[in-house]
């Protein structure tokens, strides 16, 4: 069987660079068409810099890298230095990336990659605020049908917010992009905040990344132990939520992870639950289901393809 094709959106970001690894350590089942950079969790220079060093981590320079929008739709940019640090990569050290920054805009690059792959075959893989994705499709709204699916990691419902009492940072960050999204019509599927909380990084799994012996397994023991201490003290669990690979995990291994098709709407308005993703987990509204909303997963399962996987690089 020929490797499902995507398109990795990012803001890396110590989990979203986990998620990179993980992609681009499986080719056997995922071709990385390319990875397009959204301000995010640092900004766009950041966000661009980064995935251009966790690719190079993963010995993979011949990744197209392109980087996208440098603000939300119509707010200001809200950052997560706070968790993620002043590079978003905080941690152990890193050299600067050698490998090229493509020249095209990232929505560019998604627009005319849907257009000339045959309709269907292209997966999208949102890791951090939709504002390039909502901006290709606003842009060129003839994709939408091309698009294969949107797999991303986004929204909350039981777990309810991690930047506001109601929103999840992703959403949060660009509400107006995320509406456009999930009222896109493109298969949807959903990894909340209701999943991303039971993948902990606990003491154990993350010395079996510094097991490894490797230095993309060093690496990922030592972003996970830097921002780990941050959601420890936050939520008082046993480990970090490492969120954004939980996309990938996905794609390689469905059956770790179950859910419910669902509607869900994004609030753009509300004083106190802006970029609440409203999921009608129970079915009351008899809206018509927009999306695969997850709600759990196998932790187990999942840090051990994660280990397996980075393994290999």
């Amino acid at each position: 069987m020929r490797p499902r094709k995507i398109i990795i959106d990012t803001d890396p970001g110590q989990d979203d660079a986990v998620a990179i690894l993980l992609a681009l350590a499986s080719p056997a089942e995922l071709e990385v068409l390319g990875i397009t950079a959204v301000a995010g969790n640092v900004p766009l220079p950041l966000t661009q810099k980064n995935a251009r060093i966790v690719c190079e981590l993963a010995g993979k320079p011949d990744t197209l890298v392109f980087a996208g929008c440098e603000a939300p739709l119509a707010r200001k940019l809200v950052t997560a230095e706070h968790v993620h640090g002043k590079t978003g990569l905080d941690g152990p050290a890193l050299a600067d990336p050698t490998m090229p920054l493509q020249g095209p805009h990232a929505v560019d690059f998604i627009v005319e990659t849907l257009r000339r792959q045959p309709a269907g075959s292209v997966t999208l893989c949102p890791l951090g605020p939709l504002t390039n994705i909502a901006t290709a499709l606003t842009r060129a709204p003839e994709i939408a049908p091309r698009i294969q699916e949107i797999v991303l990691m986004g929204g909350a419902y039981f777990e309810v917010g991690n930047i506001t009492p109601a929103a999840e940072f992703n959403i949060y960050v660009d509400p107006e992009a995320a509406d456009i999204v999930f009222k896109s019509g493109v298969p949807l599927t959903v990894m909340p905040l209701d999943v991303t909380h039971k993948a902990l990084t606990t003491r154990p799994r993350i010395e079996a990344f510094r097991r490894l012996g490797t230095e993309p397994g060093r690496m990922v023991a030592e972003w996970t132990d830097f921002f780990e201490r941050f959601d420890m003290a936050k939520y008082g669990s046993l480990g970090a939520p490492l969120h954004d690979p939980c996309v990938i995990a996905y794609l390689l291994r469905p059956e770790l992870f179950s859910g419910r098709r669902i509607n869900v709407v994004v609030e753009t308005q509300g004083s106190f639950t802006l970029g609440m993703t409203v999921a009608d987990w129970w079915g009351v509204s008899r809206r018509a289901p927009n999306a695969q909303f997850m709600g759990d997963l196998d932790a187990d399962g999942y840090f051990a393809l994660l280990t397996e996987r980075i393994g290999r690089l």
